[in-house]
């Protein structure tokens, strides 16, 4: 059965232009890297996809190997496509990637135009689309060399299997100027680049956000969230069934240490001051930078994308709340 989404929902939603392009994508787009696999719950997945599509979120973020296992993220949001938002495709922006290792063998990873030409391939079959809006080279690979990794991107821009190009993940700033210019030359420019950011996690500022800038390269960031630690779900500890608690998650035990658990507590606490959440501030934070064309996150039941998605209400920041984030999270 189609679904009839809502009919206001481009009136919240705040798009972004991304880069140099012209291309524009929500503010909060929706990460499938978490909560779409084949151990995971179909019915929780249909109304995640279509509460964030009744938000204004238009952009739908994947990999080939999303999972698990891997590949299965792909197809269940093909099928949840197929079945409810077919009708709409135009007004979506469906990105996949391909890096890591997917088959046996030597060709199953990495970044060879044998590899990438095969996985685009791969990822359009499970998903049954024709195309795919943006597909990334999925991680950096110091095997082979880039201009191989950026022909293929091209080939598969050229072919109208994606209409853009991108890159994630471990490209640093020389690797992504290097990058941004080969594909240039080919006339395919890069869109996008995909990095890890967070409250938490900064090591994008200065060297890459500059590159970006430069280049005229939009900036989606994912683990804005930093795998869940900033929000409250750590608050008083690991609750059972959160990604801390699943033994494939990114998230180890080990890592919620009482120094990170402090800096979480007090950063709440300025959250509320600000009337938002914890999740809604790291949102924020993020989105004050004008080189951040999206957020990417992911979200585990309806409630969560709606908490993401509300932190577009309060953006600002004053001095000294950038200040005390700066003493509590320190750059670099």
């Amino acid at each position: 059965m189609r679904t009839l989404p809502d009919p206001k929902r481009y009136d919240a939603m705040q798009y972004r232009r991304c880069g140099r392009s012209g291309l524009k994508l929500p503010a909060v787009s929706l990460g499938l890297w978490h909560n779409f696999g084949g151990v995971d719950d179909p019915g929780a997945m249909k109304k995640i996809l279509l509460r964030a599509f009744d938000l204004g979120i238009t952009h739908f973020d994947l990999a080939n190997n999303y999972g698990p296992p891997p590949g299965s993220a792909e197809k269940n949001f093909g099928r949840i496509l197929k079945q409810h938002l077919s009708a709409y495709r135009d007004e979506i922006i469906v990105s996949t990637k391909a890096g890591y290792r997917m088959w046996s063998g030597p060709y199953g990873e990495w970044g060879s135009r044998k590899y990438l030409v095969a996985s685009i391939d791969q990822s359009l079959k499970r998903m049954g689309l024709d195309y795919v809006d943006i597909f990334y080279s999925h991680r950096f690979d110091p095997q082979t060399p880039l201009e191989e990794t950026m022909g293929a991107l091209d080939a598969i821009v050229r072919s109208g299997k994606a209409l853009y190009a991108g890159i994630s993940a471990a490209y640093k700033a020389e690797e992504t100027k290097k990058a941004a210019a080969m594909l240039r030359s080919m006339g395919t420019p890069c869109l996008i680049h995909q990095p890890s950011y967070s409250m938490l996690n900064r090591w994008i500022e200065g060297g890459l956000t500059d590159a970006l800038e430069q280049e005229g390269i939009g900036c989606i960031v994912f683990s804005p969230l930093a795998q869940g630690l900033l929000t409250d779900k750590y608050l008083k500890g690991i609750p059972k069934g959160s990604r801390a608690d699943k033994p494939w998650g990114f998230l180890k035990k080990e890592k919620i240490t009482p120094e990170i658990l402090k800096k979480v507590r007090q950063l709440n606490d300025m959250a509320k001051k600000r009337g938002q959440t914890l999740a809604q501030m790291a949102v924020a934070w993020i989105l004050r930078k004008p080189v951040i064309t999206s957020v990417l996150t992911g979200a585990s039941s309806p409630a969560q994308i709606e908490d993401n998605a509300g932190a577009l209400k309060n953006l600002d920041f004053s001095g000294d709340e950038l200040a005390a984030i700066d003493r509590l999270c320190p750059p670099g």
